[in-house]
């Protein structure tokens, strides 16, 4: 790791959902070391490769809660992503949950090296919120979105139109958090919610939605402009 880069790591604004695995895994990331310098004095080599293994291990954990600094510039009618990652579905689908009408679909992988925080794509109220439970297959399987646990959230705009957000669990994720309450008013690119340790966020538009990305475009959270109504 570079000097800029440890320089930045050590700046860095947690997220507050990562506190508490942040000072579980120190406190047994020093203890792992103490036991094994205490009683295996004499591995040098060992003790030096734990060490150094556990400082990469905590160096990851505190950067995958980190808190990018990211105003918000979305303007009337733009729709922006809700989160970090990488484009992998532009379809339209028939969505079953909460329209029963066809939609257009864009999901949103986000790997264990992406910013996990979710922002809202849009100011509006709160119209729907519920949790489903369900498997963990990989994210960016199109079943993820109807079998995975996920938790579903929609927005109304100030013109009426309804937006779905849908926050799913990875193959790794296993913790959805969701700020958002019925009849609660949003802004956009307030915090939506977390999703811990790989996932994916899927987003549900209108038809007559303009599509401003492609298949495989990489997105960042609040800031790309994903479509226009």
């Amino acid at each position: 790791m570079s000097y800029e880069n440890t320089k930045r790591l050590i700046w860095l604004k947690i997220h507050r959902e990562g506190l508490k695995i942040i000072g579980l895994s120190g406190l047994f990331l020093l203890l792992l070391n103490f036991l094994l310098h205490y009683f295996f004095p004499h591995w040098f080599w060992i003790n030096t490769t734990v060490l150094s293994l556990s400082v990469i291990l905590y160096a990851i954990i505190i950067y995958f809660f980190r808190v990018p600094k990211r105003e918000t510039f979305g303007e009337h009618g733009q729709i922006l992503a809700p989160a970090d990652g990488k484009v992998v579905a532009i379809e339209k689908t028939h969505e079953k949950e909460y329209f029963n009408d066809e939609r257009i679909q864009i999901s949103i992988f986000m790997s264990p090296l992406n910013v996990h925080i979710n922002w809202i794509p849009v100011s509006g109220t709160v119209s729907y919120t519920q949790y489903h439970p369900g498997t963990y297959v990989v994210a960016w399987k199109p079943k993820a979105s109807e079998e995975n646990e996920r938790f579903t959230t929609v927005v109304k705009t100030f013109n009426d139109e309804e937006i779905l957000i849908r926050q799913i669990a990875g193959k790794v994720a296993r913790r959805i958090v969701t700020y958002a309450l019925p009849d609660m008013f949003l802004e956009q690119g307030q915090q939506l919610g977390f999703i811990k340790f790989g996932s994916r966020v899927d987003i549900f538009l209108p038809l007559h939605a303009k599509i401003k990305v492609n298949i495989n475009d990489k997105v960042k959270g609040n800031k790309t402009v994903i479509a226009e109504l």
